[in-house]
């Protein structure tokens, strides 16, 4: 009776859900976990150097000044400083299938797999069917004004910079991925208040650059890095590698709502398209658009065949069916930026709009990040077509909402607990909860 309003497709496959989930309860998979953890603890991770690129020979040699040569005016040498620490050693994590197991071995594996359970439990018997409502805009920013930050919901979740999140579908548990430059991915209970609701995992060697929680089945987290797609499976407590290649990865999005198939942005400006269910680890196609670097792609919400890429100063739509190696041509130009664009995206529910974020500041805002905090991206916020969430460099520190039009709707601010750049947000797809990072690995939940 519960289900009465559902059609007999989302009866049939709410069923096929719940089966699902009482068979894999039944096959105690977190007892595996605890398995593969005692295999993981008896293996110590292999930790290499990376190589600092070489210095061009013929390259100019820059003036120093004589305070960086640690001479005085008067030409007398300054006394040595003590020698700094050297760059520092990430993992680098092997190829294949990668066992769920904490950063820290020695650490409570109850409560890791405390963790592991909440995430499975709530993604078991989830029906994703996410019912895109628009409201009235007054009501719209109603519930803006309700959401708030405390103390008790900002968290170091990672040890690191901040470079992508997820936030899972769940409407019981504010569960949140994030992760950081070194390829560590932070998981984070927010509803639990004990040491348990955090901890950290490194299924990746270098910046985790992009992460969803897969649309069809909330139990898999696939996660990006330079080298990598990889898949982190909490029912079997494993992080399986879907696509690895030579040539660095920047992004990627889901061609279908079963997640099967995905597009995946290369640094160097080309695309590939990936398909889960054929064997290895090597994509199915890689297409040159034409750009010199791409940073974001982006499928539309409804035509599943076309997605949005961003690159150097180009944003441009494409038609998936019609790729191939070379001599791509674009579907749409969005023309007008004038220096490196960090992102593009879909508007959520028609696609009728792209909201992008440019160096040139066209948002009418400070989107100059620098060196140290990574790149804002403008992000819609699912529930609302016209509305998207930008991270801020203005004061007092602040995440702003902005409508289609370029009106400020709201500004997400505590001057007693926010004191930092948030500069990736996520929005959860049915609840009023916002989550922003920033470069020392921390969340703020409003």
């Amino acid at each position: 009776d519960e289900y009465s309003q559902l059609s007999a497709y989302e009866r049939k496959r709410l069923k096929n859900i719940t089966e699902n989930a009482k068979f894999f309860a039944a096959l105690k998979l977190h007892e595996s976990a605890a398995r593969l953890n005692q295999i993981a603890t008896k293996r110590q991770p292999h930790v290499t150097k990376r190589a600092k690129p070489k210095k061009a020979e013929d390259e100019t040699v820059r003036r120093r000044s004589m305070r960086l040569q640690r001479v005085e005016p008067s030409g007398i040498p300054m006394p040595e400083m003590p020698a700094q620490p050297g760059a520092e050693e990430y993992p680098q994590v092997p190829a294949g299938p990668f066992p769920m197991v904490p950063e820290d071995h020695v650490e409570n594996s109850k409560l890791t797999e405390g963790l592991l359970t909440t995430w499975m439990r709530i993604s078991e018997v989830l029906l994703v069917t996410i019912t895109n409502v628009l409201v009235m805009l007054s009501r719209y920013q109603d519930s803006l004004n309700s959401m708030v930050l405390s103390e008790e919901n900002i968290k170091k979740v990672v040890k690191y910079r901040v470079c992508s999140m997820a936030i899972h579908p769940s409407e019981s548990i504010i569960f949140v991925a994030a992760g950081d430059k070194s390829g560590q991915i932070g998981l984070w209970n927010v509803n639990c208040n004990s040491e348990g609701g955090v901890h950290i995992f490194v299924p990746h060697s270098y910046p985790v650059s992009c992460m969803h929680f897969s649309p069809c089945n909330p139990a898999h987290l696939l996660s990006l890095s330079n080298e990598s797609l990889r898949c982190g499976d909490v029912t079997r407590a494993v992080f399986d590698e879907i696509c690895r290649s030579e040539e660095n990865l920047s992004s990627f999005d889901f061609l279908e709502d079963n997640a099967s198939t995905a597009v995946v942005g290369q640094w160097d400006g080309d695309v590939a398209v990936v398909d889960r269910r054929t064997p290895g680890t090597s994509s199915e196609l890689s297409a040159d658009i034409g750009f010199k670097r791409t940073r974001t792609v982006h499928v539309h919400p409804v035509k599943k065949q076309y997605f949005v890429a961003a690159g150097s100063v180009d944003v441009c739509v494409y038609d998936v069916r019609y790729l191939k190696s070379e001599g791509n041509k674009p579907v749409s130009s969005l023309k007008g930026h004038t220096k490196s664009v960090a992102s593009a995206y879909f508007s959520p529910v028609t696609g009728n709009r792209v909201v992008t974020v440019c160096a040139d500041d066209k948002l009418r805002h400070n989107s100059n990040t620098g060196r140290w905090l990574t790149r804002f991206r403008a992000i819609w916020d699912p529930k609302q077509e016209d509305c998207f969430v930008v991270g801020s460099m203005a004061r007092p520190r602040q995440i702003e909402v902005f409508q289609d039009t370029g009106k400020l709707l709201h500004s997400f601010y505590n001057l007693d607990c926010l004191s930092s750049v948030c500069s990736i947000n996520v929005v959860h797809p049915s609840q009023n909860i916002l989550v922003g990072g920033n470069s020392s690995g921390r969340l703020h939940v409003f």
